[in-house]
């Protein structure tokens, strides 16, 4: 079961500017060497899979004055971030859930399935912090939900970074076999023109089959 954020960590008088380690210094100082942050990018979107990311970071790393939620950073500035990520992470890893199993399962156990399979790769750590309001049947019983968490950890925007980079690949990809929707820009978002293209030419097999709304263009 995950850790509410007030019943575990100090919360601070309020929000920084951009990420910092508040969260992971105050796990480490208990002795939680390993600590992980994690984030998902796709859950609103109408095509395509929902991604999720996990990294972890050692006590002292410089990190970026840029490194933000992903959502706040162009696609250029969050390429040169991944690299960053890469090379300074202890370890990362990114998990997946098919349009099939969002269509199976349902958004909130296809987000979860993905973030589970992101941990499983990442391999054994001490604490979990992700992004959001609790989740009760969270996989990791040594877990923090920190609402805005991708704009306040260091290690969950890092994953934001990473799953959107990883997911936006993935739609520029099979965009190249359905061109018409637009995927290579939209990345599966139900934008004005992705909806049209749908209106048109009706849903690819990439298409969740039970998603009727979703977003227009932000991840969620």
């Amino acid at each position: 079961m995950a850790v509410p954020l007030a019943s575990s960590l100090r919360t601070g008088s309020g929000r920084s500017e951009r990420p910092t380690f508040e969260f992971e210094e105050q796990l480490w100082q208990q002795g939680k060497q390993l600590v992980a942050g994690l984030d998902e990018v796709g859950r609103g979107a109408l095509a395509g899979p929902v991604v999720a990311a996990a990294c972890v970071f050692a006590p002292g790393v410089v990190v970026p004055d840029e490194l933000n939620d992903s959502k706040r950073l162009s696609p250029k500035r969050r390429q040169a971030l991944v690299e960053w990520i890469r090379r300074e992470a202890v370890a990362w890893a990114v998990g997946a859930a098919s349009h099939r199993e969002i269509d199976r399962f349902g958004i909130v156990r296809a987000t979860l399935l993905a973030m589970t399979r992101a941990l499983e790769r990442l391999g054994p750590v001490d604490h979990v912090l992700y992004d959001g309001l609790p989740i009760p049947a969270f996989p990791f019983s040594a877990a923090t939900a920190v609402v805005g968490g991708d704009c306040r950890s260091v290690s969950i925007a890092a994953a934001s970074i990473v799953a959107k980079v990883v997911r936006d690949d993935v739609m520029r990809r099979v965009a190249r076999r359905f061109p018409v929707y637009g995927w290579d820009e939209n990345a599966g978002y139900g934008t004005a023109a992705h909806r049209s293209a749908i209106a048109r030419c009706g849903l690819t097999p990439l298409h969740r089959r039970t998603f009727r709304g979703g977003g227009t263009g932000e991840e969620t």
